[in-house]
């Protein structure tokens, strides 16, 4: 019914380093080539953790927007854009929410974990509580049919396609339908209906698979329904009258080995990371700096790889006959530690000379970017507009 679509975007947190190329844009710059693709700066989203510290945001996003497009990321055939300069993220958000139940948010597994681990910040907001809705609004108003995420995302995802399907389910059917539909589910029998419908609640309110699966069951085995009768009941039961929203899917990517440089997650804040335009000169001291099995006191001492945060950069960037080279060498203290990691070096800095080249022209011509950037919010928010005028009428908002 829609054309092929990906929506996704991250939050401006200035420049990029080498865990999001190998986390998120390298498979950004593989969808671009594959399907229409649109990538946002989440600067709303910033906000729902960061409300507090806005100074940098504005900055930061152009940083941001320099490393995608340094990255690969090709304006002539992906739009880049910021969330906050479509107006349609926040009204779908709030109409969204509308019909949102508490407790679905609440059940956001990031939700308490976040809270935990940034507990030095009030984070018991509005904002922060209903992020996932805006995260869905995100996408839901293009009408994408996929997001590239990693695992842990899927819940995020689960409770999009729920907060789709349960919006299409209370607004989308056609005069009449669910009239009909009650009508059909009557001939089934008065305990087999019964059934029928609290199975049919269970998967539509609460996303309940195995109730779904019960019900498609009951239905095929319902030999008193016309042909007529039992598709109807069918469409009812998945909710799939008038489809306003689309239900995306989950577009699984790798997610990325590469750690900082103390083996930890690498995070700018936590001052282990190397920058996606990093100089050669910093390149070689980061790396050659970097820690590596503490078993390794001198040059003599034999290592183990699996206990040296620099073994997980061979995995990424070595070839199968260098990593070999390293486990012998590093296991019977053949090579030192300088020699292991001068591989790494070397690919690391032959990586990102592209992106140096590509950089340098949206430096010089910042404008240049604006102009991308500009474009990229004129096609966003046609789309976003087309979908929020199916959903006002849906909701008895239209008052032309």
């Amino acid at each position: 019914m829609y054309p092929a679509r990906v929506v996704s975007g991250m939050r401006p947190t200035g420049a990029m380093h080498l865990g999001h190329y190998h986390g998120a844009l390298k498979n950004w710059v593989r969808i671009q080539n594959e399907v229409e693709s649109l990538f946002f700066v989440a600067d709303w989203h910033a906000l729902t953790t960061h409300y507090d510290e806005v100074e940098t945001i504005a900055q930061s996003a152009w940083d941001m927007v320099v490393d995608w497009l340094a990255a690969g990321i090709d304006p002539e055939k992906a739009s880049i854009f910021v969330q906050s300069r479509v107006l349609e993220h926040a009204e779908l958000t709030l109409l969204l929410g509308m019909t949102t139940p508490l407790g679905w948010l609440e059940r956001v597994p990031t939700y308490k974990d976040q809270i935990e681990k940034i507990s030095h910040k009030d984070l018991t907001t509005f904002g922060f509580l209903g992020y996932p809705v805006m995260m869905a609004a995100d996408v839901l108003v293009y009408r994408a049919n996929q997001v590239p995420v990693g695992e842990d995302q899927i819940p995020h995802m689960e409770i999009m396609r729920e907060m789709a399907r349960r919006f299409n389910h209370m607004y989308g059917m056609e005069k009449d339908f669910a009239e009909k539909a009650e009508a059909a589910a009557k001939k089934m029998g008065g305990k087999a209906s019964k059934q029928f419908m609290a199975l049919r609640t269970a998967w539509q309110e609460k996303g309940d698979a195995n109730a779904l699966a019960e019900a498609k069951a009951l239905l095929s085995s319902a030999g008193s329904l016309s042909m007529a009768d039992r598709e109807r009941l069918s469409g009812w039961l998945e909710g799939s009258g008038r489809q306003i929203l689309v239900e995306p899917e989950a577009l699984l990517t790798e997610a990325s080995r590469l750690p900082g440089l103390d083996g930890q997650k690498m995070s700018k804040s936590y001052g282990n990371a190397i920058s996606l335009r990093e100089s050669p000169e910093d390149v070689n001291r980061k790396i050659r700096t970097m820690q590596t099995d503490p078993a390794r006191v001198r040059r003599t001492d034999k290592g183990d790889p699996a206990k040296c945060p620099v073994w997980q950069f061979h995995v990424v960037y070595s070839d199968d006959s260098t990593r070999e080279w390293v486990q012998k060498g590093c296991t019977s203290a053949g090579i030192g530690c300088l020699e292991c990691k001068q591989p790494v070096i070397d690919a690391i800095i032959r990586e990102q000379e592209p992106f140096h080249e590509r950089a340098q022209k949206y430096l010089d011509n910042p404008a240049y970017v604006r102009e991308i950037v500009n474009a990229g919010c004129d096609k966003a928010r046609r789309l976003a507009q087309e979908t929020l005028r199916d959903v006002r009428e849906a909701m008895g908002l239209s008052y032309g």
